[in-house]
């Protein structure tokens, strides 16, 4: 779970260390108080992209870390991937820490325990340890993709998904190849013959990735190579070995300010720095020592990189490409021969293709059956939650929508259909929910796919907008009874969500001089009372709604 997040100098918060607990943790503020700062640095830190205006006004860099401690369960796991990627392990593997820091030029680094990572690998340690659903989670579930996405993830059937996919491209594949051999016509055979012979002169000339570049260089080197050796000598000469070199004045006039800084220790900095310059002159030397004794100058050679490079413009003016683009043209050439050379032979590309249909159609028919028994299951944990949430009689369906020929994604369109009350005819989610009821069933799935998740920190920023009253209530129930499994962090406007939880910040702001500057509090007893009166009464806060806090508080 997340232990620990430290922010110095992102947007407007100057410098802050929170440490957080397992259970409910409920973020509230004031609108503009920077609620989702804390949510957006954790993003960073998680591997999204970043940005130069989330550095403080006045800063020149950002820096945010996360320290997370290991659920027992995922400890041998994380260990095994922390040690496969190169990174140490800290703590018997029970600690984590994830770093990222933003430059004011834009640029960014990122660092897992202590060692410089790549945002693809800050993202993959990330995504096993929190999952964010944003306030506009329910905008998503509106795609087709995101539905059918959804399914698969809290079935557990992403990776019989991907094996889907895989076979679909592959079958693909074979097909576009059958559709060319089939095409080819009487015109193959003479450009089989065309091909074969392109590819063995191509194959002849051998042309190498980069190639063209290190052979220009290489004989840019060897054509002033007689240049190179005598510029070369001529500096050692004028270094070293001259009578008056500038290695033996320097080496004089260290001695000398050496000795006069015994008499006076203001000299000293002055000896060094001359010190410093004779040992850089002395690698230089030995520098330029070492490139001469390796420097060849060799005719023969010179007159092969030039026949090498005659060879190679010859043939990008012959087949009309850059020289660049040879080797390209080298594969491209081989591949389509191969394409037509199998085209000989249909019945062998026509078996091939009925065999991978097989393949694929019985492992999509798999995942259609667990989609099918997926999609029941989580279609009736969703109706039931709809029940209380103001949706009494509603209920959702996941309908799966049989495609003939299958595609990348299975045998079936998913879509997620939706009856607002008893008696109603369930439809698009899109076409016949409102937005307040569209909140409401977004926040139901989150949770109840939350509850089969193993991701330790679940994050909720804002997802109960628009909902209000008795249903606020429930949905602090629903998140009070998630944080039993997990850690929840939720930024909610509603006191009644508030209310529920097991631990209070408070995020508010400040003007420190001419800077606005965001704080975030711990609340105690006292301090809930008056922030979930607030959050009832606005500006004015009375007793009586302390009262109805205090009644809110008192019923959790």
């Amino acid at each position: 779970m997340l232990q620990t997040i430290s922010l110095r100098d992102f947007v407007i918060v100057d410098q802050l260390e929170l440490d957080f607990a397992s259970g409910f943790t409920v973020l509230t503020g004031e609108t503009g108080a920077g609620k989702s700062i804390l949510l957006d640095a954790l993003s960073l830190v998680l591997g999204e992209r970043a940005d130069s205006s989330q550095i403080r006004e006045g800063s020149s860099r950002a820096e945010i870390s996360a320290l997370f401690r290991i659920d027992p369960e995922l400890i041998s796991s994380f260990s095994q991937w922390l040690d496969e990627q190169g990174f140490p392990i800290e703590d018997d593997g029970q600690s984590l820490v994830l770093k990222r820091t933003v430059e004011s030029n834009g640029r960014s680094r990122a660092f897992i325990n202590g060692s410089v990572a790549t945002l693809a690998q800050l993202r993959e340690a990330g995504d096993q340890l929190v999952d964010i659903h944003g306030q506009h989670a329910h905008q998503l579930l509106l795609k087709g993709g995101a539905q059918r996405e959804l399914l698969d993830r809290h079935a557990g059937l992403l990776p019989l998904a991907s094996e889907v996919a895989q076979a679909f491209k592959v079958l693909n594949d074979s097909r576009r190849r059958l559709e060319q051999a089939e095409n080819a016509g009487h015109d193959i055979e003479r450009e089989r013959e065309r091909l074969e012979w392109q590819l063995e002169e191509l194959t002849e000339l051998s042309p190498q990735v980069g190639e063209w570049g290190n052979i220009q260089s290489e004989h840019v080197r060897l054509a002033n190579g007689a240049k190179l050796i005598g510029g070369c000598q001529e500096a050692i000469e004028v270094l070293s070995d001259a009578d008056n070199s500038l290695a033996s004045s320097l080496s004089k006039v260290c001695g000398s300010i050496s000795a006069l800084a015994e008499h006076d220790p203001a000299l000293g900095s002055i000896s060094e720095s001359l010190e410093s310059a004779q040992i850089q002159l002395d690698e230089a030397i030995h520098g330029l020592n070492r490139y001469l004794q390796k420097i060849d100058l060799d005719p023969a050679r010179l007159e092969q990189v030039e026949e090498r490079m005659q060879a190679l413009h010859g043939a990008s003016k012959k087949y009309r490409t850059d020289v660049d683009e040879l080797p390209k043209l080298l594969l491209e050439t081989s591949e389509r021969l191969e394409a037509l050379t199998a085209s000989q032979n249909i019945n062998a590309l026509r078996e091939k293709v009925k065999q991978e249909e097989a393949a694929y159609f019985k492992v999509a028919k798999q995942l259609s059956q667990k989609r099918s028994k997926a999609a029941a299951e989580l279609g009736q944990l969703v109706t039931d939650a709809m029940q209380d949430l103001s949706m009494a009689g509603g209920r959702l369906e996941i309908a799966l929508a049989s495609l003939q020929e299958g595609g990348s994604h299975g045998l079936e369109q998913i879509e997620f259909l939706v009856a607002g009350h008893a008696g109603s005819t369930p439809r698009s989610l899109a076409k016949v929910a409102s937005g307040g009821e569209l909140a409401r069933i977004s926040l139901a799935i989150s949770v109840i796919t939350s509850k089969a998740s193993f991701t330790p920190t679940l994050i909720f920023d804002e997802v109960d907008a628009g909902i209000g009253g008795a249903v606020a209530e429930t949905v602090g129930k629903l998140l009070h009874q998630l944080g039993q499994s997990h850690q929840i962090l939720c930024v909610t406007h509603l006191p009644q969500v508030a209310a529920q939880g097991n631990h209070h910040l408070k995020v508010s702001k400040s003007q420190s001089g001419e800077k606005t500057v965001s704080q975030v509090q711990p609340l105690g007893r006292t301090e809930r009372v008056e922030e979930v009166a607030r959050m009832l009464g606005g500006a004015t806060i009375t007793d009586t709604t302390r009262r109805h806090a205090r009644e809110l508080l008192e019923q959790n």
